[in-house]
Protein backbone atom coordinates (compact mmCIF):
# COMPACT_ATOMS: atom_id res chain seq x y z
CA UNK A 1 0.00 0.00 0.00
CA UNK A 2 1.10 3.42 -0.60
CA UNK A 3 1.96 5.81 2.01
CA UNK A 4 -0.55 8.95 0.61
CA UNK A 5 0.04 11.38 4.19
CA UNK A 6 3.06 13.23 2.01
CA UNK A 7 4.36 13.28 -1.52
CA UNK A 8 8.24 12.68 -1.74
CA UNK A 9 10.09 16.37 -1.21
CA UNK A 10 10.31 19.14 -2.06
CA UNK A 11 6.96 18.38 -2.92
CA UNK A 12 4.39 19.45 -0.52
CA UNK A 13 0.95 18.80 0.51
CA UNK A 14 -0.79 21.39 2.54
CA UNK A 15 -3.84 20.36 4.36
CA UNK A 16 -5.55 23.62 6.12
CA UNK A 17 -7.01 22.31 9.10
CA UNK A 18 -3.45 20.83 10.27
CA UNK A 19 -1.19 24.40 9.47
CA UNK A 20 -1.23 26.62 12.85
CA UNK A 21 -3.47 29.91 11.78
CA UNK A 22 -1.69 33.47 12.26
CA UNK A 23 -3.69 35.53 14.54
CA UNK A 24 -3.50 38.82 12.72
CA UNK A 25 -5.99 40.34 15.45
CA UNK A 26 -9.63 41.48 15.28
CA UNK A 27 -11.16 38.85 13.83
CA UNK A 28 -8.35 37.87 10.75
CA UNK A 29 -6.53 34.85 10.84
CA UNK A 30 -3.95 34.14 7.89
CA UNK A 31 -3.25 29.99 6.83
CA UNK A 32 -0.03 29.85 5.53
CA UNK A 33 0.65 27.68 3.07
CA UNK A 34 3.65 27.66 1.02
CA UNK A 35 7.03 29.83 1.83
CA UNK A 36 10.31 29.85 3.58
CA UNK A 37 9.02 28.62 6.47
CA UNK A 38 8.50 24.81 5.09
CA UNK A 39 10.25 24.90 1.39
CA UNK A 40 13.86 25.73 0.54
CA UNK A 41 13.24 26.00 -2.88
CA UNK A 42 9.94 28.05 -3.02
CA UNK A 43 9.43 30.87 -5.66
CA UNK A 44 6.00 31.93 -4.53
CA UNK A 45 4.02 32.59 -1.38
CA UNK A 46 0.87 31.40 -0.71
CA UNK A 47 -2.09 30.84 2.25
CA UNK A 48 -5.51 31.85 2.81
CA UNK A 49 -6.96 34.49 4.82
CA UNK A 50 -9.71 34.58 6.70
CA UNK A 51 -12.15 37.84 7.70
CA UNK A 52 -14.54 38.13 9.90
CA UNK A 53 -17.83 40.57 9.35
CA UNK A 54 -16.53 43.87 8.96
CA UNK A 55 -12.89 43.25 9.22
CA UNK A 56 -10.42 43.47 6.74
CA UNK A 57 -6.14 44.54 6.67
CA UNK A 58 -4.84 48.17 6.16
CA UNK A 59 -3.76 49.54 3.27
CA UNK A 60 -0.23 48.40 2.31
CA UNK A 61 2.03 47.23 -0.43
CA UNK A 62 4.48 44.57 -0.99
CA UNK A 63 7.81 44.10 -2.77
CA UNK A 64 6.48 41.58 -5.15
CA UNK A 65 3.56 41.06 -7.38
CA UNK A 66 0.15 39.09 -5.10
CA UNK A 67 -2.38 38.11 -6.83
CA UNK A 68 -5.86 37.12 -4.82
CA UNK A 69 -8.89 34.91 -5.35
CA UNK A 70 -11.85 35.55 -3.04
CA UNK A 71 -12.91 31.89 -2.24
CA UNK A 72 -15.87 32.16 -0.23
CA UNK A 73 -18.38 36.03 0.85
CA UNK A 74 -18.13 39.28 -0.24
CA UNK A 75 -14.70 41.69 -0.65
CA UNK A 76 -14.30 44.97 -1.28
CA UNK A 77 -10.31 45.00 -3.00
CA UNK A 78 -8.67 48.75 -3.00
CA UNK A 79 -6.64 48.78 -4.97
CA UNK A 80 -4.13 52.26 -5.93
CA UNK A 81 -6.83 54.15 -4.66
CA UNK A 82 -10.18 52.77 -6.21
CA UNK A 83 -12.78 50.25 -4.38
CA UNK A 84 -14.38 47.07 -6.56
CA UNK A 85 -17.20 44.62 -5.28
CA UNK A 86 -15.61 41.00 -5.06
CA UNK A 87 -17.65 37.86 -4.78
CA UNK A 88 -16.62 34.35 -4.54
CA UNK A 89 -14.70 33.20 -7.63
CA UNK A 90 -13.12 36.48 -8.61
CA UNK A 91 -9.59 37.43 -8.52
CA UNK A 92 -7.06 40.58 -8.26
CA UNK A 93 -3.17 41.12 -9.49
CA UNK A 94 -1.28 44.06 -8.36
CA UNK A 95 1.94 44.69 -9.46
CA UNK A 96 4.65 45.31 -6.42
CA UNK A 97 4.38 48.59 -5.16
CA UNK A 98 0.88 49.11 -5.27
CA UNK A 99 -1.34 50.20 -2.71
CA UNK A 100 -4.17 47.61 -1.58
CA UNK A 101 -6.42 46.19 0.71
CA UNK A 102 -8.89 43.38 1.19
CA UNK A 103 -12.16 43.95 3.51
CA UNK A 104 -15.37 42.02 4.10
CA UNK A 105 -17.77 43.84 2.87
CA UNK A 106 -20.52 41.53 3.59
CA UNK A 107 -22.69 39.97 6.94
CA UNK A 108 -21.15 36.56 6.98
CA UNK A 109 -17.23 35.04 6.76
CA UNK A 110 -14.93 35.94 4.03
CA UNK A 111 -11.97 33.98 2.66
CA UNK A 112 -9.63 34.75 0.35
CA UNK A 113 -6.40 32.36 -1.22
CA UNK A 114 -3.30 34.65 -2.13
CA UNK A 115 -0.13 33.94 -3.72
CA UNK A 116 3.03 36.40 -3.36
CA UNK A 117 5.36 36.38 -6.87
CA UNK A 118 8.60 35.58 -4.47
CA UNK A 119 10.02 33.96 -1.75
CA UNK A 120 10.95 37.17 0.46
CA UNK A 121 8.10 38.81 1.18
CA UNK A 122 7.50 42.30 2.97
CA UNK A 123 4.55 44.36 3.84
CA UNK A 124 4.60 48.08 4.11
CA UNK A 125 1.57 50.20 5.63
CA UNK A 126 0.86 52.91 3.29
CA UNK A 127 -0.03 55.21 6.41
CA UNK A 128 2.90 54.63 8.25
CA UNK A 129 5.64 53.72 5.56
CA UNK A 130 6.59 51.04 8.14
CA UNK A 131 8.11 47.59 6.35
CA UNK A 132 8.36 44.35 7.85
CA UNK A 133 8.50 40.91 6.96
CA UNK A 134 5.54 39.40 5.93
CA UNK A 135 3.89 37.27 8.77
CA UNK A 136 6.35 38.26 11.18
CA UNK A 137 5.51 39.34 14.49
CA UNK A 138 4.65 43.28 13.12
CA UNK A 139 2.61 41.79 10.80
CA UNK A 140 -0.87 41.58 12.80
CA UNK A 141 -2.62 44.54 11.64
CA UNK A 142 -6.30 43.06 11.76
CA UNK A 143 -8.70 45.74 12.28
CA UNK A 144 -12.25 46.93 12.18
CA UNK A 145 -13.89 48.65 8.75
CA UNK A 146 -16.09 50.98 8.66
Amino acid sequence: MTDRTAPDAPNLLVRPDEVEPFDRGNGVRTIPYVGRWNCETNHVTTGQTQFQEGTGLPLHSHNVEESVLILEGEAVAEIDGQEFELVAGEATWVPAGVPHRFYNRGTGFMRIYWVYGGRDVTRTITATGETFEHLSEADRGGLSTP
